[in-house]
């Protein structure tokens, strides 16, 4: 089997609930974690640069279109917030996610300017690094418990988390990429 049609399958039987996670980051690991975190933002402008609208904005197999990928990764941005706050204030659970993803399906993404999506993701991103990087040794040893999954994750697992997830969404789009181009 060719590995691009092996990948391209693989890739859409894979759903972010379905999805299991090991909260076992090593503090040691949040630098690391931080930089993927941050380079977000220029992977996916890299990958859209030049695409024609009308492949940005195709829903795909029954699902989200390319923008409605990035638009969801700022929606989210704002959970990411919550959570933190939550950390601060020493909650013993994270706020949970609401998943039916109702503000990415209102927010017509896809009558949006992608320049635009880009530069909102990128400014909500930037800020939410620059107060993952003030965190210290201390903070960094905060516990609580995710919601869904039920399991206690420190600050540098929820890093890991989220970056995962900007991960999920940057293979899906690379999916529809492959597809439709």
């Amino acid at each position: 089997m060719d590995i691009n049609i092996k990948f391209t399958s693989m890739i859409s039987q894979i759903k972010w609930t379905d999805m299991s996670f090991a909260f076992d980051i090593p503090p040691g690991k949040y630098p690391a974690l931080i930089e993927r975190l941050s380079g977000t933002p220029a992977r996916l402008e890299e990958k859209v640069q030049d695409m024609p609208f009308l492949i940005l904005t195709q829903p795909f197999e029954n699902g989200w279109s390319i923008q409605q990928h990035i638009g969801h990764l700022a929606d989210l941005e704002e959970l990411l917030m919550q959570r933190l706050d939550d950390f601060e204030a020493s909650k013993d659970t994270l706020t949970t996610a609401d998943m039916t993803n109702r503000k990415t399906e209102e927010a017509e993404h896809n009558l949006k300017d992608i320049n635009s999506l880009l530069k909102t993701f990128r400014t909500a991103r930037h800020v939410t690094m620059q107060r993952l990087l003030r965190y210290d040794e201390e903070m960094t040893e905060r516990v609580s418990i995710h919601p869904r999954l039920e399991q206690t994750m420190y600050i540098t697992d929820l890093v890991h988390f989220f970056a995962e997830h900007d991960d999920h969404h940057l293979a899906m789009i690379s999916k529809i990429q492959r597809e439709l181009l």
